[in-house]
């Protein structure tokens, strides 16, 4: 038998709200590092040939003077000035979409969620002996240690590997002029850049899950802290109410669902609606299908008038119907003889016998 203080229950939905709106929530940072390397290589590739073209004309205006051009502040302030001239909008553009794929990975992961709660100030963050022993010899710094080493290993295998199938094409690149050589480079660079960040997206992918399944295992409860919760909630007179009015709203439409397979409905007329249904061969009595007053009386009516049951007017016995006998209860004997009386008048127009 499980010992009451060890956390065996998977956490509730106020608990995991509680853990959200203080920050804590499952997320992975794998996922946005490779999704925005594969968008960044991605951009890159289509704007390849806007940079290429700015650096040309760089270059063009910047040995337009002469091979040889002095140095000097003034020079150099104008050909920074230049390059953020001609690289700035495609910068831009290329960091704005970094961006803001990474925010919407971040959303995809944890919902829209703003709060302080990470950012307040806690003596246990600022003490160094704890901080130190934390960086060192946590379970998530090892964690992370065997995500880079794998990362690591990773690069370079693919780079080895792409080395190697590459090699029977390095020798004829000697031939070639610079401008093949650097579309060579650029090439396999690219190549090489896409396999790494396919395979970082598998290790995201396997990091996110694992980021969920220990974010539940960290806030599993005990059983007590379950049963507190609970009784907490029940003493909540704001879910109580809510409670109530989900069950009344719950009886309510299993209520109106029987209403067409009764037998009769009795009325005041307006501000009571009782439907009876009785069914000799497997009822001791008629059994109150549905019963209600003032607008659930109006909606019997129509429902009753929709499926033609027949509506009969008594108000002192829908009256006492209604406080005596509740849904799903057959009537008490006391009713039987005014209640045989309107069946049978039923049963006549129904050309039936009692």
């Amino acid at each position: 038998m499980a010992d009451s203080t060890e956390r065996t229950e998977q956490p509730t939905p106020k608990r995991l709200e509680e853990a959200r709106q203080k920050g804590n929530v499952a997320k992975s940072v794998e996922v946005n590092a490779a999704v925005s390397l594969l968008l960044g290589l991605t951009l890159l590739y289509f704007m390849s040939g806007m940079f290429l073209k700015q650096f040309l004309l760089i270059m063009r205006t910047i040995f337009s003077g002469g091979y040889l051009t002095p140095l000097s502040p003034d020079n150099l302030r104008h050909y920074v000035l230049l390059g953020l001239e001609r690289f700035g909008p495609a910068l831009l553009i290329f960091l704005a979409g970094i961006m803001l794929v990474g925010l919407g990975i971040s959303v995809l992961q944890v919902g829209f969620l703003f709060t302080w709660e990470p950012l307040q100030p806690k003596l246990e963050k600022i003490n160094p002996a704890k901080g130190f022993k934390k960086i060192l010899f946590s379970r998530r710094s090892l964690e992370e240690l065997v995500k880079n080493l794998l990362k690591l290993a990773v690069v370079l295998l693919i780079g080895y590997l792409s080395f190697r199938s590459l090699e029977d094409q390095l020798i004829p690149l000697m031939d070639q002029g610079v401008a093949q050589i650097g579309q060579f480079m650029a090439r396999a660079a690219m190549s090489i850049s896409l396999k790494i960040a396919g395979v970082f997206l598998l290790i995201a992918a396997a990091d996110y899950a694992f980021q969920k399944y220990e974010h539940l295992q960290n806030l599993k409860m005990t059983r007590q802290e379950v049963k507190d919760e609970a009784k907490q909630q029940e003493g909540d007179p704001q879910i109580r109410s809510k409670i109530r009015a989900r069950q009344m709203q719950m009886v309510r439409q299993r209520m109106m669902q029987q209403v067409p397979e009764a037998d009769v409905v009795i009325t005041n007329p307006t501000h009571y609606a009782v439907a009876l249904k009785y069914e000799p061969q497997q009822m001791e009595a008629p059994r109150v299908v549905a019963k209600g007053k003032n607008f659930i009386a109006l909606k019997i009516r129509e429902i009753a008038e929709a499926h033609q049951v027949p509506i009969v007017e008594d108000p002192p016995l829908a009256r006492a119907l209604y406080q005596a006998v509740e849904v799903d209860q057959t009537i008490p004997a006391k009713f039987f003889q005014a209640v045989a009386e309107v069946l049978a008048y039923v049963y006549k127009l129904k050309n039936k016998r009692l």
